[in-house]
């Protein structure tokens, strides 16, 4: 049975791959529940970010190019790279896993979903959505409120 489109790659990562990501992103968000003020450059820096996609697509389109182009000019040899980025993006189109993917994942890009709970963490803590926070009385911090509220 495959993933949902937006589970697709956290489910092929090690789970200690997206503890990490997740304990980030909320450690991110805990931040600036204490600054406030910093949120909306926060909010600019994260329409900035790329996404797992992307850096793939990228990294992709830029060695079908290459090989394509040393295929053409040097060696056809050359001409089994873009063949085999080929298939690695037809293997995550279809399964959501392609080998590239554990190595970007370790190196931190997320999901455009991971990326949007931060952003809506982050507004929800701005006071975009209304007030949010804990009660009086309960231990929960306004930040975990915030992720809770994003992961909804």
């Amino acid at each position: 049975m495959s993933s949902t489109t937006v589970d697709r790659v956290p489910a092929h990562t090690a789970e200690e791959i997206n503890r990490r990501i997740q304990q980030e992103t909320a450690a991110r968000v805990r931040f600036f529940a204490e600054h406030p003020d910093r949120i909306g450059r926060r909010l600019r820096e994260l329409d900035e970010e790329w996404d797992i996609e992307r850096v793939l697509e990228a990294n992709a389109a830029s060695l079908t190019v290459l090989g394509t182009i040393f295929g053409i000019l040097r060696d056809r040899r050359w001409l089994t790279l873009p063949a085999l980025v080929g298939g690695f993006l037809l293997q995550h189109a279809v399964q959501g896993w392609c080998p590239p993917i554990p190595i970007l994942r370790r190196l931190g890009y997320r999901t455009p979903r991971e990326i949007e709970e931060e952003r809506v963490a982050l507004k929800a803590l701005r006071g975009d959505f209304g007030p949010i926070g804990p009660a009086d009385g309960e231990r929960d911090s306004k930040a975990s409120h915030a992720i809770q509220a994003a992961r909804l």
